[in-house]
C-alpha cells in the first residue's frame, strides 16, 4: 500500500470511530386507551394536524378578535420567534464550517532597513535602504472533519432549531390558551354579576314589600332588618366580583400587547358552549403536543453533543493557511510572474495529556443527555395526566351542570312558595330570606359551573396539543 493509501485508511478509521452514538428516543409504557365517557368520541390524529385556530370552536367573535391581536402583538410570542431566528442562524453558522474559509488580504508598506543590523553575509557589509513592500494575497483555510466534530455540531444545531420551532408552537398554544382562559373567566363573572344584580333588584323589591307590611302592622321590624342585612351582604359581593373581573381584563390586555389603562371589554351576557373534543389513543399526544416535540428534539441535540465531546480525542487537521499572491516593491511589476508568491501547509494537532479534561467533557455530555431523557419522560407523563384530567373533569362537570340547572329551578319554586306562605301569614319571613339566599347560591353555582366547563374545555384542547380540524377532514374523506 502506498503512503497516500495508508493516510487515507487512517483518515477513514478516525472518521468512523468518532461518530456520535445512535440516537434512539427512550421507549415509554403508554396505556392503550383513555377512560372515555360521554360526550367524547374517538378521533383520528395526524402528526401534521393544524394547531389552530382552535378558539373559533367556541363561536365568540370577540374572543377571535382578541386572539388575533395576541398573535400579532404578544411580546412573549415575539421573544419565541426571535429565539427561533437565532437557532436557525446557529445552524447556518455551524454548516459554514464544512466549507473552506477564503479571505482576501493585502499589505502595503514602506520600510527602512537598518545598516547596523546583524550581518547576514560576512563577505558583504550591511547597508541601509528604504523600499516599498506591496503584497496582495488570497488565503484559504479548511478543517478536515475526520473526527466528526463539525457534523455533530451541525446535527446538534439542527435539533436545537427544531426544538426552538416546537417551543414557538408551544408558546403560541400557551398564549392563546391563557387568553381563552382569562376571557372565559371574565365572561363567567359577567354572568355571575348579572345574577347578583338581578338578586339585588329582587331583594330591593322584597325590602319594599316587607317595609310596607311593617308600616301596616303585618310585619315586624325584625323582618325588615333581616331583609336589609341580606341586601347589604349581596351588595358587598358586587365589588368583590367586579375586582376579579378587572384583574382578568388587565391580564387580557397584557396578552394582547395593550397597556391595561387603555384597554376595556364591555359586558356581554351570552352562553358559550364547550366544543365536542375528539380524543384518540394516548400515543397520539406524542405527535400533537409541541412541548413533547421540544423535549424530544432536546434529546437529539444532547446526543449530538456527545459526538462533539468524543471528537476531542482525535487529531485536529487543518489544511492551511494556503496563500497565493504577489509581492513587489513597485506597482509596475507587481502582477508579473516573478512577483508570484505562494505557500501550502497542513496543521495537525493531537492532545497527548490533559489531566482527564476530555473524559470529563464526554461524561458531562452523557449526563446532559440523561437529563434531557428524564425531562422527556416527565413531559410525556404530564401530558398523559393533563389529558386524562380534562376528559374525566369535563364529563363530571357536564353532569354537575345538569344537576345545577335542576337545583336552580327547584330553588326558584321554593322562593315562590315561601313568599306566598309569608304573605298569607302561614310562615315567618326567615323562610323567605332562606329561599332568596338559596336562589342566589344556586344561580351563582350554575354560572360558575358553566365557566368551569369552558375552562376545562380550553385546558383539554391545550393538553391535546391544539385544534383537530385536519382530523375531521380526514374522517370526512
Amino acid at each position: 500500500m502506498t503512503q497516500r493509501g495508508i493516510w487515507a485508511a487512517c483518515a477513514l478509521l478516525l472518521g468512523g470511530c468518532a461518530t456520535p452514538p445512535p440516537y434512539h428516543p427512550p421507549a415509554l409504557d403508554l396505556p392503550v386507551s383513555w377512560k372515555i365517557e360521554a360526550p367524547f368520541r374517538v378521533g383520528a390524529p395526524d402528526d401534521n394536524a393544524a394547531k389552530g385556530p382552535w378558539w373559533q370552536r367556541f363561536g365568540d367573535p370577540q374572543l377571535d378578535k382578541l386572539q388575533q391581536q395576541a398573535l400579532a402583538a404578544s411580546p412573549t410570542l415575539a421573544a419565541a420567534q426571535a429565539r427561533l431566528a437565532q437557532a436557525r442562524a446557529v445552524v447556518s453558522s455551524s454548516s459554514a464550517g464544512l466549507a473552506p474559509q477564503v479571505s482576501l488580504g493585502g499589505r502595503a508598506a514602506r520600510q527602512k532597513i537598518s545598516a547596523n543590523r546583524p550581518l547576514s553575509n560576512y563577505n558583504t557589509p550591511n547597508f541601509s535602504t528604504v523600499q516599498n513592500d506591496l503584497l496582495p494575497a488570497l488565503s484559504v483555510n479548511y478543517e478536515v472533519d475526520l473526527s466528526g466534530r463539525l457534523h455533530s455540531a451541525i446535527a446538534g444545531a439542527q435539533a436545537s432549531a427544531q426544538q426552538s420551532a416546537a417551543d414557538l408552537e408551544n408558546t403560541r398554544l400557551l398564549v392563546t390558551a391563557e387568553l381563552a382562559s382569562d376571557y372565559v373567566n371574565l365572561r363567567e363573572l359577567d354572568i355571575e354579576l348579572d345574577v347578583v344584580q338581578r338578586s339585588i333588584a329582587l331583594q330591593r323589591r322584597a325590602l319594599e314589600l316587607v317595609t310596607s307590611r311593617r308600616d301596616l302592622g303585618a310585619a315586624s321590624g325584625l323582618d325588615v332588618a333581616q331583609q336589609q342585612a341580606l341586601l347589604d351582604n349581596t351588595l358587598a359581593q358586587v365589588d368583590v366580583l367586579q375586582k376579579q373581573r378587572t384583574q382578568f381584563e388587565h391580564a387580557i390586555a397584557a396578552l394582547t400587547g395593550t397597556a391595561a389603562p387603555s384597554f376595556e371589554l364591555a359586558v356581554e351576557l351570552h352562553d358559550l358552549t364547550p366544543p365536542a373534543v375528539p380524543v384518540g389513543v394516548p400515543s397520539d399526544v406524542l405527535e400533537r403536543r409541541p412541548d413533547v416535540a421540544s423535549a424530544e428534539r432536546a434529546m437529539a441535540a444532547a446526543n449530538a453533543q456527545i459526538g462533539v465531546a468524543q471528537a476531542a480525542f482525535y487529531p485536529s487537521i487543518v489544511l492551511g493557511p494556503t496563500n497565493l499572491g504577489y509581492e513587489s516593491t513597485s506597482l509596475s511589476n507587481l502582477f508579473e510572474v516573478p512577483s508570484l508568491v505562494w505557500s501550502l501547509g497542513v496543521t495537525a494537532t493531537q492532545v497527548l495529556f490533559d489531566g482527564g479534561r476530555r473524559n470529563a467533557g464526554v461524561d458531562f455530555a452523557r449526563a446532559g443527555y440523561d437529563l434531557t431523557a428524564a425531562n422527556y419522560r416527565r413531559v410525556v407523563l404530564t401530558a398523559m395526566q393533563e389529558v386524562e384530567d380534562g376528559i374525566t373533569g369535563l364529563a363530571a362537570l357536564e353532569r354537575a351542570n345538569t344537576q345545577a340547572q335542576t337545583a336552580t329551578a327547584s330553588a326558584q319554586r321554593v322562593l315562590e312558595m315561601a313568599t306566598a306562605r309569608y304573605e298569607g301569614g302561614a310562615t315567618t319571613y326567615f323562610d323567605v330570606i332562606a329561599a332568596q339566599q338559596s336562589v342566589l347560591a344556586t344561580q351563582r353555582q350554575l354560572a360558575q359551573l358553566q365557566g368551569q366547563r369552558l375552562l376545562t374545555a380550553v385546558f383539554l384542547v391545550k393538553a391535546l396539543g391544539g385544534d383537530w380540524q385536519r382530523q375531521e377532514k380526514l374522517a370526512a374523506q
